[in-house]
């Protein structure tokens, strides 16, 4: 397996409602999906397709490592 994990961001999308992916350690990387689980399970797919048509070594294995961002407001209760 590679040493070393490829960096993935997740932002979500709230206008679209999605969760996106791009990542600058994978070249050409995006992609998005409704839900964070459904992106991952997109990911394991595409990195290493994405690595093998940039003229990278791939592995049996690639390890990556998803960072998530999404903002939101809490309210306080009324009471």
């Amino acid at each position: 397996m590679n040493k070393r994990p490829y960096f993935i961001r997740a932002e979500w999308d709230e206008e679209a409602d999605v969760w996106v992916a791009s990542s600058e350690d994978v070249p050409g990387l995006a992609t998005e999906s409704a839900t964070l689980e459904g992106l991952i399970e997109k990911l394991k797919v595409m990195i290493p397709e994405l690595l093998e048509a940039n003229g990278e070594d791939v592995e049996q294995e690639t390890a990556f490592e998803v960072f998530t961002r999404r903002f939101e407001i809490a309210h306080r209760a009324v009471v």
